[in-house]
């Protein structure tokens, strides 16, 4: 029930309407029978500034950033956490004693289905900054560090090699979450060789720098999935009304390794016919809903000042309103 006293949270976007995000975070809300609610926010480009400076004025907790606004907000942020700087893009914002702190959690969401048991993320930040917003001030200490994680079953990634396909924005995410974990190989597949070049070079001096990062182009990607142990789709291909499609042919898909994990960030058709055909050769399937679960719980941990949230809850929530349930 929304209260006088009730605490706002919310995702800002242009457009909003089609966010999964209210429904996975208030199930957790109600779950938890805290007084908070999370909103969808329309906000479009010209009007970023303003809506900061209206959240702030109205006691908005923090909010979610969404197409197009992950770039945007950077300039408009007190303090942005590393990681953030890293990838180029914002996609959680609370309330720091100097401003609005941006930070990413899509790491945190892509790495932890590849953790067991997952290491607690977030060590020490983003408690100090939600405990001030628990005491009623508009103001906390600073930004959270990056995420700290571990591999999958305890497992090295040290001798493991990563291929990703795609340079867009989704694989900067998944390039850092390669490089936390610690991966021998890097390897990112694109079309243009221009873009490839500048993605490769954006790493070698951000907070992050990845040196164990190759860049190739897509009449490579057979040899390449050969050597994958992890092998993830940051395109858009496969994703609905063409859930048919699949961004790696058949003869590709085919020298995949048995045992390969293949991870695709899309999550409707559930599953894609990227993971359909992987699994079909053996390959362990992992799909984009998690990662939108991972990454959502991953903020809502710095929101409420928890160590844990309801995710099973958020996951259930998000797959009864894909209708996967």
């Amino acid at each position: 029930m929304i209260k006088g006293t009730t605490k706002l949270l919310g995702v800002i976007g242009h457009p909003v309407e089609h966010s999964l995000s209210p429904a996975m975070h208030n199930a957790a809300i109600s779950h938890l029978g805290v007084d908070f609610v999370y909103l969808p926010f329309p906000v479009k480009p010209g009007d970023l500034k303003a809506a900061l400076a209206g959240f702030a004025a109205i006691g908005v907790r923090g909010f979610s950033i969404t197409i197009p606004h992950k770039q945007a907000i950077l300039p408009l942020l007190s303090e942005v956490s590393p990681i953030a700087r890293a990838i180029g893009a914002v996609n959680t914002v609370y309330l720091t004693n100097k401003g609005w702190c941006g930070t990413n959690t899509d790491v945190e969401g892509f790495l932890a289905p590849l953790q067991t048991p997952p290491t607690p993320p977030y060590q020490g930040g983003a408690k100090d900054a939600t405990s001030g917003l628990e005491r009623g001030n508009t103001a906390v200490e600073s930004c959270p560090p990056p995420y700290q994680g571990g591999a999958r079953g305890g497992s090295d990634w040290s001798q493991k090699v990563a291929v990703i396909l795609g340079n867009g924005g989704a694989a900067r995410a998944v390039v850092a979450g390669c490089a936390q974990l610690g991966c021998a190989e890097i390897h990112v597949v694109g079309r243009s060789e221009q873009n490839l070049a500048e993605f490769q070079q954006s790493w070698v001096n951000c907070p992050m720098p990845v040196q164990n990062l190759q860049v190739h182009t897509w009449d490579n990607l057979s040899m390449l999935i050969s050597q994958a142990d992890l092998l993830v789709n940051t395109t858009p291909v496969g994703m609905y009304p063409q859930g048919e499609k699949s961004p790696v042919a058949d003869a590709a898909i085919d020298r995949i390794s048995a045992g390969a994990i293949v991870y695709d960030l899309i999550y409707t058709p559930n599953p894609t016919q990227f993971l359909k055909d992987a699994q079909l050769r053996g390959a362990q399937a992992i799909d984009g809903i998690e990662m939108l679960v991972q990454q959502g719980a991953a903020a809502l941990k710095i929101w409420l000042d928890r160590e844990s949230v309801p995710v099973d809850v958020m996951r259930l929530a998000l797959q009864k309103h894909l209708g996967l349930s």
